[in-house]
């Protein structure tokens, strides 16, 4: 795979460390109260969608119109903001709906930059945690809790033999299909938390994360720290992780490798 040219520019990662401060005041300031839920599938299924992240997409959507007017924003619940710009934002307000309707910590707010459709600087802010993640470049990456920053990095020593494993189905996988997996799914010793549990392999916590039926809003803002922090990332059948779908992040290649194989009678 060619070697994507990434804009060095500082404004950038600027920008969304003090978006992430900027969000985690809003929502305390305006969002942790009482919200609506509606079931945007209703008789398909369940993907719910709360005020909260109608809110936080209006928010994030103000906040780079004002300070980059002339990009192209994409976000999950208010669609494109087109425009002949090269650098396009793309924004899930609420990634883990389903754990903020629950009262679970784990939900995120998801940022990324692309140029020319390639994920360049990502943010996962967690505000109930009180952390967040984001690249400073294309080889750094941080972790800022308690108002400290930390430089974060996959432990890339992890062996096969022990490594932690968390996965994420999300019912799109039948159970017949996982009849031909059973060697994969019995390496699942940890639940997948959705955005988290990709920051947690950037920190060297885990060392692989599968998870299905990604959008690209879920994926698109942790590619650029999970290859800031020398993890790897793409789908299972090994295309590029931008086009989302099923994605596999591990934390050294021979994993990486050795995981496709164990997934491979699944891929279409």
């Amino acid at each position: 795979m060619k070697k994507k040219i990434i804009p060095n520019n500082n404004e950038f990662p600027r920008f969304l460390n003090q978006l992430a401060k900027d969000l985690s005041k809003f929502y305390y300031n305006k969002l942790s109260k009482k919200f609506k839920v509606q079931n945007k599938i209703k008789g398909k299924g369940y993907d719910p969608v709360t005020t909260a992240d109608k809110a936080f997409e209006k928010f994030i959507r103000f906040k780079i119109n004002k300070k980059f007017p002339h990009h192209e924003i994409i976000g999950e619940e208010f669609g494109y903001k087109k425009s002949k710009s090269d650098y396009s934002w793309v924004i899930d307000p609420i990634d883990g709906t389903r754990s903020f309707v629950i009262g679970s910590p784990t939900w995120s707010n998801l940022i990324s930059l692309n140029y020319k459709g390639n994920p360049i600087y990502g943010l996962a802010n967690f505000p109930i945690l009180k952390k967040y993640y984001y690249n400073q470049s294309d080889k750094v990456a941080y972790v800022v809790e308690n108002n400290k920053r930390k430089k974060i990095s996959v432990n890339k020593k992890a062996k096969y033999i022990d490594l932690k494993l968390a996965a994420g189905l999300h019912g799109a996988i039948s159970l017949k299909k996982q009849k031909k997996i059973t060697k994969f799914l019995n390496l699942m010793q940890f639940p997948c938390s959705d955005a988290l549990s990709y920051a947690q392999v950037c920190e060297g916590k885990l060392d692989v994360v599968f998870q299905c039926s990604n959008k690209i809003w879920d994926i698109h803002p942790l590619i650029p720290i999970i290859n800031a922090s020398g993890g790897i990332v793409s789908t299972i059948d090994n295309r590029d992780a931008k086009f989302a779908g099923n994605i596999l992040a591990s934390s050294n290649k021979n994993i990486h490798i050795k995981i496709q194989s164990l997934l491979k009678p699944i891929v279409k």
